[in-house]
């Protein structure tokens, strides 16, 4: 009897046990399609937001746009949408104008490649001056003040050709085709059609303001429709412009080196390897040539693109949308009491950091200083930790010049750019 009440028990906790085992993968299964149709149904939240947030949903509205819009949805994007991306292509839509020869060799002329710390430094600069006339309005003094001031450090190289009026509508082209083309090809969705027109309506009010000519451009007398007409030519005319000029040349690979470095810098010296194949991965075969660079072996090259696959699927049908608190900002929002601003996020040498306690002792200084990195305030001055002023970036020997020109600019740009759409 006691055998049998024992066999019974053992039958009855073990039917419980997979009773339960199943509920549990049945809950379970039941919890994740659950949470993948709740990321699923909110994944395209914020696109939807701006379509009614902003009236521009046909061709016709969109000749309307204001560059203030524009630059609002383009914010939306590089902040909270596609942050990494984003960023990653206005890095590399810079990296790419070293492949035009009198790009580069001026850029060696002018010795901003002559050692590590200044090609560090121009890289803070030249970002500093691009993303402060991105991350603020467009009649802000922020904005109108970086773009009177690369209007100032570009004015005398463009009054005695060392820059090429062609290759400043080049460099233009790329930071407005740029983050289109790596969205399509390594995000969880491209751009919309509003959203390319804020880009293209952004860009072209932008080489207004610093007086690029688009005569070049088959629609730049008679005028451009709207953003995306004026996209259309620009990448047209930036793709002959590369198949005729973007030819391999010492120079470049000069500077491609050092840019390289700047790029794989917070990598352990046994990864770096592995970022310059990552980096000669992002490159197509043209850009290739002209660095004098070699492809990725091919193990690599599917590696990275698996990698970037795998990211999208995670992205689109995973992950949920960014939350605002999580945005990318790149700079203090308003100067400190002696006018001056600083950089919250950087990947190179520290310059213009503040040193404050997170930003000396938090997790990133640690990875930092495992790498034998200097951090915010290490060695005096040298990396500006005091921050900058917008009107002094650039390099060291304009640094205190120009500021009464800058002023006037600013004064000019104040009256000129309004918050308008660049169309007529």
């Amino acid at each position: 009897m006691a055998a049998v009440m024992s066999s019974f028990t053992s039958t009855m906790l073990n039917t419980l046990l997979n009773t339960s085992l199943q509920e549990g993968i049945l809950y379970g299964l039941l919890g994740i399609a659950a949470y993948l149709f709740l990321a699923s149904s909110l994944r395209f939240r914020r696109r939807e937001g701006l379509y009614q947030k902003y009236p521009y949903t046909t061709r016709a509205s969109m000749a309307t746009m204001s560059h203030h819009d524009a630059w609002a949805i383009q914010k939306t994007i590089l902040q909270m949408e596609f942050p990494f991306i984003v960023l990653k292509s206005l890095q590399f839509a810079l990296f790419r104008t070293y492949g035009i020869p009198t790009i580069s060799t001026l850029l060696l002329q002018t010795s901003q490649f002559s050692s590590s710390t200044t090609s560090f430094k121009r890289y803070a600069d030249t970002g500093a001056l691009i993303g402060e006339f991105m991350a603020f309005d467009p009649h802000s003094t922020r904005a109108q003040t970086a773009i009177a001031r690369t209007k100032f450090l570009h004015k005398g190289y463009r009054a005695s050709g060392k820059i090429l009026e062609d290759d400043m509508l080049y460099t233009l082209s790329l930071f407005a085709t740029e983050p289109i083309r790596f969205a399509s090809l390594y995000e969880w969705r491209e751009m919309t059609e509003m959203e390319r027109a804020a880009v293209g309506t952004y860009w072209k009010s932008l080489g207004d303001a610093l007086d690029i000519s688009y005569e070049k451009l088959p629609s730049g007398k008679t005028g451009f429709r709207d953003g995306i007409h004026w996209l259309e030519e620009i990448s047209e005319w930036s793709y002959y412009y590369e198949v005729r000029h973007m030819k391999p040349h010492p120079r470049n690979k000069e500077i491609a080196d050092k840019t390289i470095d700047v790029l794989v810098y917070n990598l352990p010296g046994f990864m770096r390897p592995l970022g310059v194949y990552f980096v000669s991965f992002l490159m197509d075969e043209r850009l290739r040539d002209a660095m004098m660079m070699k492809p990725p072996p091919a193990f690599f090259s599917l590696l990275f693109a698996s990698a970037f696959k795998i990211r999208q699927l995670a992205l689109r049908y995973v992950a949920l949308p960014r939350p605002n608190f999580l945005r990318l900002d790149v700079f203090t929002e308003e100067p400190n009491q002696h006018g001056r601003n600083f950089v919250l996020f950087y990947e190179g040498a520290p310059f213009y950091v503040q040193p404050t306690i997170w930003n000396r002792w938090g997790p990133v200084a640690w990875f930092k200083w495992s790498l034998g990195q200097p951090l915010p305030g290490d060695e005096g001055d040298k990396y500006y930790p005091q921050g900058y002023r917008t009107a002094d970036l650039g390099p060291k020997y304009f640094e205190g010049k120009g500021r009464k020109e800058v002023e006037a600019i600013t004064a000019s740009l104040r009256q000129q750019r309004m918050g308008q759409c660049p169309f007529p």
